[in-house]
């Protein structure tokens, strides 16, 4: 299997071999599925908590005598029977991270890419670089490439200026390809990569 890869003006310059292990073959959803949770629960800030019986205000004086009086039997106001109580088991800071297989990782991003390659959102470019800083430029090189709407831009390594004219527009993101994640390719809608970034791509996912 080949693919076009166009320079910036989107005129072809090249094919590239696509590896039938990485892009051939079915595409495992349920991979897909597992990293995106696991992404979305290593973005969560886990900062929530509420107040236990040891943290929530009031006096720790024993309301009445323990016998005698007809009444329930009670230590503290604060206990989390009461009202303005303390909570049980309530929600405390924490994370969310969880450790998920590597070889989950890479089949999931394998997966991705399969995807964007099938619905034909997979462009190859010679080169992702930018001689300016400029939002406006970055923008009209994606419109030459007929990308619209939410788009990855991968390559090896990210370059500075290009990184900074895309950040400005919506839904346009640029990461290495040692960063990218499944969660990344499948949430957006065009996936833009070097053919040096594809062919490291191929040779990690192989």
């Amino acid at each position: 299997m080949q693919l076009d890869v166009v320079n910036n003006s989107n005129q072809k310059v090249r094919s590239i071999e696509l590896r039938d292990e990485v892009f051939g073959g079915r595409i495992n959803a349920d991979l897909m599925w597992e990293s995106v949770v696991h992404a979305n629960a290593a973005k969560r800030r886990g900062t929530h908590m509420t107040k236990n019986r040891a943290l929530v205000s009031g006096s720790g004086k024993k309301p009445w005598r323990q016998k005698g009086t007809g009444r329930a039997r009670v230590g503290e106001i604060r206990n989390p029977l009461w009202r303005k109580g303390g909570t049980v088991f309530g929600p405390q800071p924490r994370s969310y991270d969880f450790k998920l297989p590597k070889k989950v990782e890479r089949g999931a991003l394998r997966a991705a890419l399969a995807q964007k390659l099938q619905s034909g959102d997979l462009v190859v470019v010679d080169a992702l670089t930018a001689n300016e800083v400029k939002t406006k430029t970055a923008a009209e090189l994606l419109k030459r490439l007929g990308v619209i709407g939410k788009a990855v831009l991968i390559d090896v390594a990210v370059d500075e200026k290009l990184s900074r004219s895309v950040r400005n527009i919506r839904g346009v993101s640029l990461v290495a390809s040692a960063r990218v994640t499944a969660r990344e390719v499948a949430d957006a809608t065009w996936v833009v990569t070097t053919q040096d970034a594809l062919e490291k791509l191929q040779e990690a996912l192989a």
